[in-house]
C-alpha cells in the first residue's frame, strides 16, 4: 500500500514562480509514488479578509493551475478544504488538547501579527488547522518548504499529545521532509522568500503572466555591483536568478553563465522562464475554457477523500468520548 501524501496551497493572491519551482512541480513529480492529496486550503485564507467574490475565483483558479502544473486529477485528488467539514471539525477537538504556549511560540504567528493592528483568532489557531489537515487523512509524509518546518513539528506533537491523552488515533507525520524544489526568493528582495502577500509589481512573477511582463520583472530584478557573472562569487540576487534559469532549464548551469554579462544573463534567464510557463498557460487555457470541469475535478477529489475524514472523525470521538450516531 502507497503512503498517503498531503500538502496545500492558500487560494489568495497569484500563484507565482515560487510556487511552481518550489512546490506544484515537485508534487507532479512525486505523485505517482503516493497516495496524494492536495488542498486547495481556503479556511487558512480567511484568517485575514479576503474578498468573497475574489476568493471564490481564486480556489477556482488554483485548481485549474494545479492541474496545469501537472497535478494529475486521475492520479491525485485535488481537494477545496472548506468542502470537507472534518478539516474544521477537528480542528476544534485538537484546538482542546492543544497547549496556548505552543502556539505562542510559532515564529509565523508572531512575525504576522507584528505587521497587523488588530490580530484575529484565527492567526493564532492557523497552525491547529495545518495539523488537522494532516491528521484528518492520517497523512504520512507532508511536503513542505522549511518555513513551513515548525509546524509539521507542532502537527506531530499534537497528534502525540493526543495519542497519549486518549488512545492511537493519529498516524504519525513524517519528521522527514521530502526533496522539495527550488527555493525562490524575491526578484526586488533577494534576502526574502517569493510571496503571494508581499505588495510590490516586482517581487514575483505569477504563472499567468504574459511574456512581456516576465521579461520586464527580471529585466528589473537585483543583482549586484559586479559587470558580469561569476560563478564563483554569485551575490544573492544573481544566485537567485541563477537559480531560477536552471530550475526552469537544467542545461543552463554556471560554467555556461560564466563571465556573462547581466543584461545578457537577464534575457537567458527571462527566456527560459517564458519556455516553462508557456505551457502552463496554455493548458490552463484550455480548462478554464469549460467551467464544468473544475467543478467535476473538485468533487471527485471531495468524493474520494471524505471516507477518509469521516472514518477519522468518528474515531476521534469515541477516543475523546463524544457522540457518534449508531448506523
Amino acid at each position: 500500500m502507497k503512503a498517503r501524501v498531503l500538502s496545500g496551497v492558500q487560494p489568495s493572491g497569484q500563484l507565482h514562480l515560487g510556487n511552481y519551482l518550489g512546490a506544484l512541480k515537485n508534487w507532479a513529480e512525486i505523485q505517482s509514488n503516493y497516495e496524494s492529496i492536495f488542498c486547495i486550503v481556503d479556511l487558512h485564507a480567511i484568517t485575514v479578509y479576503q474578498d468573497p467574490k475574489e476568493l471564490a475565483e481564486k480556489i477556482r483558479e488554483t485548481a485549474a493551475l494545479f492541474i496545469a502544473a501537472g497535478i494529475d486529477p486521475q492520479e491525485s485528488s485535488i481537494v477545496v478544504q472548506s468542502s470537507v467539514s472534518g478539516h474544521a471539525e477537528l480542528a476544534w477537538m485538537l484546538t482542546c488538547v492543544t497547549p496556548l504556549g505552543w502556539l505562542n511560540r510559532m515564529t509565523q504567528y508572531k512575525a504576522k501579527a507584528e505587521k497587523q493592528e488588530t490580530v484575529g483568532a484565527g492567526l493564532l489557531q492557523y497552525p491547529v488547522l495545518m495539523a488537522a489537515d494532516i491528521l484528518v487523512y492520517q497523512a504520512k509524509i507532508v511536503p513542505v518548504g522549511e518555513d513551513q518546518s515548525q509546524h509539521l513539528e507542532l502537527a506531530r506533537d499534537i497528534a502525540q499529545r493526543f495519542n497519549s491523552m486518549y488512545g492511537d488515533t493519529f498516524v504519525m507525520p513524517e519528521t522527514r521532509l521530502p526533496a522539495v524544489g527550488a527555493r525562490i526568493m524575491g526578484l526586488d528582495d533577494p534576502t526574502t522568500k517569493m510571496s503571494k502577500s508581499v505588495s510590490g509589481t516586482n517581487h514575483a512573477i505569477a504563472l499567468l503572466d504574459e511574456p512581456s511582463i516576465v521579461r520586464k520583472k527580471i529585466a528589473r530584478a537585483t543583482t549586484d555591483s559586479q559587470p558580469a557573472v561569476d560563478p564563483e562569487n554569485m551575490g544573492p540576487g544573481v544566485a537567485n536568478l541563477f537559480t531560477i534559469a536552471h530550475a526552469c532549464d537544467p542545461f543552463i548551469t554556471k560554467n555556461s553563465v560564466a563571465g556573462m554579462r547581466y543584461g545578457d544573463f537577464k534575457k537567458l534567464v527571462a527566456e527560459a522562464v517564458v519556455s516553462r510557463l508557456e505551457p502552463i498557460q496554455r493548458k490552463y487555457r484550455e480548462i478554464t475554457a469549460d467551467r464544468g470541469y473544475i467543478d467535476s475535478v473538485l468533487l471527485e477529489g471531495q468524493r474520494r477523500v471524505l471516507p477518509i475524514a469521516e472514518n477519522t472523525i468518528r474515531n476521534a470521538k469515541r477516543a475523546m468520548g463524544l457522540y457518534v450516531a449508531n448506523r
